[in-house]
């Protein structure tokens, strides 16, 4: 089990014992647990069980459970609570925003016991006279329900790209002398996927039988590879190259080309259209389309681009790593500068910084800095935009940052001109410089608040203000699809791993392979910039 399997698994408990009434004291130290090991970076599965038990939230009968994990892939507590749950009871507690609370007043007053019951009650309004519920309820539960629905059989890009280059390259290597290629969603990058798609001139049966770790799933139902679904397509050589051309393309894309030729390659198939290469992640649009046939396609950012890590968060606040350590690592990486970010004060459910803790951490900054040699920290706080658009620091105090990426964090059930309002007043205040994830969603969990991008941008423009990129794989907002406007109005994009732990630094490339999807330049990228280039944009906003 890997680190993020074994903290979502005390996350479950908490939730199922919460379902059952347990004891309060025992559930939150589950959660508390789930809050701390998905940021260790560590193997679980290599640490020495002392080590484990040390780390803050966990102890050792959490140690012990991890032990109980690790060894049979479950654990005795969670089953007791699973044989006296409906299987679709437990499968709520995965709809963001449906807590544990209201779930058992569906099951145990209304005798609901799955989504699809759940949905209907919720079209038949039967959920509005029930304690805690209401019209309103009611209707955001709708959406989430609908949503979740939909949801179901995706995975994110980035947890799923090792595997699906590993296999494509194993597939290369067992195979020299056929032709085969990763295709499909996770070729383009999509930030969410079914699963793994290779087109291959193979047989499927002899993919199976060679390919170690390639096979049906327990129920024999799906294949897959580790864990994940693959999808096989065997076509003739002749067919290869069109069809990885259809395959990789996206619609808009495709809808410029009559007919697509056969041939070897895909290459050879670009050739015979009088087209310039197109990579697949970029391979979206009608744009990117003209710019092929006009051999005008843009140099797109790379993760060798990216020279700072911005938008980070350490033990100060909810991270896992001092201040020290996270630019260590920064360091290691060969980063030039990193920003330090952590929540401001209304995150009080993130431990969010006071002005007095605000102010001993630029000490320490300070500090750091002096002992460090072609590499700074820069002073930023990730500051809650409230809810009336105004920030969490009065203006005196905010003026000390170096910079502020402004966020919204609370109040996200807003309409769109309600969200329109609170983004574009903190876009207008002079004190803010990055806009953080604009519209709040989670991939797979949770919509969105809506907002008009266009007008968001716009403001953006007018303000001078860089949008950022969260990096975070559930997250990657702004949404790629929004980068070609932002690149026309002029509005620069920051790629930021929004880092809670060391091991999410890594983030950036998740980022960079979605601002490659809209077409993003290092030019228009604020952390491209090197060091000098960056103290001098910080210098200029301040």
């Amino acid at each position: 089990m890997t680190n993020r399997d074994i903290a979502r698994f005390f996350n479950r408990l908490a939730k199922i014992m919460e379902l059952h009434d347990e004891n309060v004291f025992k559930i939150r130290s589950y959660s508390n647990a789930y809050l701390s090991l998905r940021k260790i970076e560590q193997d679980l599965s290599t640490m020495p069980v002392a080590e484990i038990a040390a780390i803050k939230g966990v102890g050792k009968n959490i140690s012990d459970k991890i032990q109980e994990l690790l060894q049979t892939g479950t654990l005795a507590t969670y089953q007791k609570y699973v044989d006296k749950t409906p299987e679709g009871i437990i499968k709520m507690l995965d709809i963001k925003g449906f807590g544990p609370k209201k779930i058992k007043v569906v099951w145990k007053e209304l005798g609901i016991e799955n989504v699809g019951e759940l949905l209907y009650a919720c079209n038949e309004n039967r959920l509005v006279e029930l304690k805690g519920f209401g019209l309103k309820t009611q209707a955001t539960l709708k959406k989430q329900l609908e949503y979740f629905i939909d949801s179901q059989g995706k995975y994110l890009f980035d947890y799923l790209e090792h595997e699906a280059n590993e296999l494509d390259q194993i597939i290369k290597s067992t195979f020299p002398n056929q032709q085969s290629t990763l295709a499909g969603q996770a070729k383009r990058m999509m930030p969410e996927v079914t699963g793994i798609d290779i087109l291959s001139t193979i047989e499927d049966s002899e993919l199976i039988a060679k390919i170690d770790g390639l096979g049906l799933n327990e129920d024999e139902t799906m294949l897959q590879y580790k864990s994940y679904p693959v999808f096989l397509h065997h076509v003739s050589t002749e067919e290869f190259g069109a069809t990885a051309f259809k395959m990789n393309s996206g619609e808009q894309f495709l809808e410029n080309v009559a007919e697509v030729p056969n041939g070897a390659t895909e290459e050879e198939v670009f050739a015979k259209l009088g087209l310039t290469y197109v990579v697949p992640e970029y391979r979206e649009s009608a744009t990117a389309y003209e710019q092929s046939k006009n051999n005008q396609l843009p140099t797109l950012i790379t993760d060798k681009d990216i020279k700072g890590v911005v938008h980070n968060h350490s033990t100060y606040s909810d991270g896992l790593h001092s201040v020290k350590d996270m630019a260590d690592e920064c360091i290691r990486l060969g980063y030039e500068y990193f920003v330090m970010s952590d929540h401001s004060k209304a995150a009080f459910y993130a431990n969010g910084l006071s002005e007095d803790r605000v102010t001993m951490q630029m000490a320490e900054i300070d500090k750091l800095n002096e002992s460090y040699k072609d590499f700074r920290i820069f002073k930023s706080i990730e500051c809650d935009i409230l809810n009336d658009g105004s920030m969490d620091y009065g203006d005196d105090f905010i003026k000390e940052f170096e910079l502020v990426i402004a966020s919204v964090h609370t109040n996200l059930k807003m309409d769109k001109t309600k969200a329109n309002a609170r983004l574009a007043k903190a876009i207008e205040n002079p004190n803010t410089h990055i806009l953080g994830h604009p519209t709040g969603r989670l991939l797979l969990a949770r919509e969105g608040y809506p907002i008009d991008h266009a007008f968001i941008i716009d403001a953006c423009a007018a303000n001078g203000m860089i949008i950022e990129l969260n990096a975070n794989p559930s997250r990657l907002d702004l949404d790629w699809s929004w980068i070609p406007y932002a690149l026309e109005k002029g509005v620069k994009i920051s790629i930021n791993p929004d880092a809670h732990s060391k091991d999410q630094i890594r983030y950036v490339h998740a980022g960079v392979c979605a601002a490659r999807k809209g077409g993003l330049t290092a030019d228009m990228c604020l952390n491209a910039l090197g060091l000098s280039e960056f103290e001098k944009w910080v210098n200029s906003v301040r």
